[in-house]
């Protein structure tokens, strides 16, 4: 078996001139009353002392508190404002400080270093001219006896000249020839070479 369906009973519609809904009599009021005629003026009356008394309230307590919480908004918005003004200052101060210092050291370390290379450029050419002059007396040294050894090596070279010039005459001749002799003739060839 199925279950009965309950239609409810439809209530009588009418609407009015104006199209709005108007419901009948068997319902329990008759107009809505924002809509009845007869109810505007008072309720006109009451939407004005509400609206008076919404905008006194609104005026002597909501806006006040609002303005305030602006205010506080405002003056902690330039106190943050005015500290990060003064925190870039201060920052812009240490950051010239520190380029200074910066500039500084750079300069001195540049001070330095050319002090440095000159006093070390002082000492190199000290050195160099000792060296000079350590080899320029060594060359000296060493040139003047290779000059005696030459000298001395000339002088034996006339002797030894002499000594087998004698033997070779006296081999050639098959007699001794005086050492005189043979050492006036070495003398005058030697002459005769330079």
């Amino acid at each position: 078996m199925g279950k009965p369906t309950f239609a409810p009973e439809a209530a009588p519609e009418t609407t009015t001139s104006t199209g709005l809904f108007v419901p009948t009599a068997g319902d329990a009021g008759g107009l809505f009353p924002p809509f009845d005629q007869s109810t505007f003026v008072p309720q006109l009356i009451w939407l004005g002392i509400l609206f008076g008394l919404l905008y006194f309230l609104m005026s002597t307590i909501a806006l006040p508190r609002i303005a305030k919480v602006l205010d506080a908004r405002r003056e902690r918005i330039q106190r943050d404002l005015d500290e990060a003004a003064r925190m870039k200052t201060e920052t812009d101060a240490a950051l010239k400080s520190y380029e200074d210092a910066l500039a500084s050291a750079r300069g001195r370390a540049q001070g330095i270093a050319k002090e440095t290379r000159d006093r070390i450029t002082a000492e190199v050419d000290g050195e160099r001219k000792r060296v000079d002059a350590e080899i320029a007396a060594r060359i000296t040294e060493t040139e003047k006896r290779i000059a005696a050894t030459k000298a001395q090596a000339l002088a034996n070279v006339g002797e030894i000249a002499t000594d087998t010039a004698g033997a070779i005459v006296g081999r050639l001749l098959g007699e001794d020839v005086p050492a005189a002799d043979i050492k006036a003739a070495v003398a005058a060839a030697s002459n005769v070479r330079h």
